[in-house]
């Protein structure tokens, strides 16, 4: 029993940090996209948005690996189980989607508006708040 709680709780750590990663990735694109024609600012927050990107890769990666110990090795089991994988998913692509607009900054593209970003910002929070809920409550 005391490995499967020191495993559960690596797993909350490192998801906590990429979903730290997931609220804060969007919100280094509203910077860059209010930053002008600042070049200076512009490259500080992309050098700053790329490793965040890269620390929050490993974050998910770490808890995926543990996630999968939880479901594999210590039976994990649900129908909640899917519906909270398919949203991690969803959080996920959001996740790759920032990256790549951040990519795309440094390849001369331009950014959606900040408006546009800061509402992108607000989907993984919904999302999580769904997660949660489901982990909690394990509708069925």
């Amino acid at each position: 029993m005391t490995a499967y709680f020191i495993t559960k709780t690596a797993h909350l750590v490192f998801v906590i940090a990429w979903m730290a990663s997931v609220f804060y990735l969007p919100r280094i694109l509203v910077n860059i996209a209010e930053a002008g024609e600042s070049a200076e600012v512009r490259a500080r927050l992309v050098l700053m948005g790329r490793r965040l990107y890269r620390f929050g890769h490993i974050m998910f990666g770490l808890a995926f690996v543990l996630g999968l110990v939880l479901w594999l090795h210590f039976g994990i089991t649900g129908g909640w189980l899917h519906a909270k994988l398919a949203l991690v998913a969803l959080i996920l692509a959001h996740f790759i989607v920032a990256g790549r607009w951040l990519k795309g900054v440094d390849g001369g593209r331009a950014l959606p508006s900040a408006r546009a970003l800061r509402l992108f910002n607000e989907l993984p929070v919904l999302l999580l708040a769904v997660v949660v809920w489901l982990v909690l409550a394990k509708p069925f």
